[in-house]
């Protein structure tokens, strides 16, 4: 048994040399070794390539603005590994966490023991969170983010009220699959029979394929430019601007802090969903409260400003259309100096076609790696780059420290890819400022 928070901890972490085995069976026997604590939560269940972690910030602080009691499970974490399951904001107590790991460990090692096979670290977050959820902490309504694809992730265990979905791109293809459709198949698995749909995707096979999967299930579509739309979109200083309008009301002078016309999308879709809870589940959510909601919503990592002279910001692109949206921000918001790029990035990616829409824009580009299992090597990063100014340094530290030396007061250093990576880098930053 587990007596301190770092035992626990570590245990859940050793857990990850188990790899990642996508499947419903090991969690629903766990869960009902349990009692089902699942079975006690009212869900909001966001899946998509991009955008969740945004999309679930902006409905936390509309519902916490509305006096709801706020749970969150996201994922990767920023800075403590205890934020990834959330009260309004604060992360699960170490003390919580010791108690529910204590709870969870003889039902993972007796799993282990079976035919079901060892579960795996993040089928045990999934778990800990729904056990924290459900028979500790009860919050009025629970925010639970995908962490893989849909159909096979430990998350898709539960039974939401309404399930999000933001877009479909390309990640994760040594699992998810090698095209658009069969990515989209695995995403659309979040479905469920009865439980309305609401999407801001916007390539057309993409939306054909989970409106049909949505009425296939009696669910009801609600689609970002058909029953729900944006208009007047502006963007200054502060962030966003637009005009939000659904089937019940529209919202006029709608202002987000996060940049980017990406993150227009993201907060339309956390607003359709309020506004789905609010006329068909009754929850008192007045306008007033989404503004002052949405206004206070800030996500770390996302294009997010750390140093200023020059503007150094982070931001976790690490998928094609992560950093095309990426792209359209700077080019929005930075017309000056020079873009110098810092990049490091996890996994079999797809180098070439993920940073191209920054060839036209950046200066140069450092490649660098981090320690973490599935890290590329920097040299690895810049020989699978085609970009001519480039190159790469197997130090994280001293890439950065070197691109912040050169780039003069009007230029951008701007450091992304794998959120792992933006993780231990946005620490160093802090600690400059």
């Amino acid at each position: 048994m587990f007596t301190t928070y770092d035992e626990a901890v570590s245990w859940i972490h050793s857990l990850l040399n188990h790899g990642i085995k996508p499947g419903l069976e090991r969690m629903e026997w766990m869960l009902e070794q349990l009692g089902h604590p699942e079975r006690r939560l009212k869900f909001v269940h966001v899946g998509g390539t991009n955008g969740k972690g945004s999309t679930v910030t902006y409905m936390k602080h509309i519902l916490q603005e509305s006096g709801y009691e706020v749970g969150t499970f996201t994922s990767p974490y920023i800075e403590s590994f205890t934020e990834r399951i959330a009260l309004n904001g604060t992360p699960i107590p170490e003390r919580d966490l010791v108690e529910v790991c204590n709870r969870v460990y003889p039902i993972v090692e007796e799993a282990s023991n079976t035919s079901l096979g060892s579960p795996t670290e993040f089928e045990v977050i999934t778990l800990i969170s729904l056990v924290y959820f459900g028979s500790v902490s009860y919050p009025d309504i629970v925010l639970m983010e995908v962490g893989l694809g849909g159909r096979l992730d430990s998350t898709n265990v539960i039974h939401p009220l309404v399930s999000v979905i933001t877009n479909v791109g390309f990640d994760h293809m040594h699992i998810l699959g090698n095209d658009l459709e069969q990515i989209t198949f695995e995403k659309a698995g979040i479905i469920k029979s009865g439980v309305p749909l609401i999407t801001t995707a916007e390539n057309e096979l993409v939306r054909s394929m989970l409106v049909e999967t949505a009425e296939k299930k009696s669910s009801k579509s609600y689609k970002l430019g058909e029953e729900f739309k944006v208009s007047a979109i502006s963007s200054t200083d502060e962030g966003e601007h637009f005009t939000f309008h659904s089937p019940y009301r529209t919202l006029e002078d709608i202002q987000i802090e996060m940049k980017g016309s990406h993150q227009v999308k993201n907060a339309s879709a956390a607003l359709m969903t309020m506004e789905y809870l609010r006329v068909f589940y009754g929850l008192h959510i007045e306008e007033e409260m989404i503004k002052q909601g949405l206004s206070k919503a800030a996500w770390p990592g996302r294009f997010e400003l750390m140093l200023k002279d020059p503007d150094v910001v982070i931001d976790g692109a690490h998928n094609p259309e992560g950093v095309a949206s990426l792209a359209e921000t700077i080019k929005t918001r930075y017309q000056g100096g020079s873009i110098y790029v810092v990049f490091s990035a996890v996994g079999d990616k797809d180098i070439e076609s993920m940073l191209e829409p920054l060839y036209p824009i950046v200066k140069d580009i450092t490649f660098t790696t981090f320690d973490f299992p599935r890290a590329v090597s920097a040299r690895q990063l810049y020989e699978r780059c085609s970009f001519t100014r480039k190159s790469y340094d197997e130090n994280w530290t001293s890439a950065v420290q070197a691109i912040m030396t050169k780039a003069d007061k009007n230029d951008l250093v701007l450091i992304t890819g794998s959120l792992y990576f933006i993780s231990e880098v946005r620490s160093f930053l802090k600690s400059l400022k």
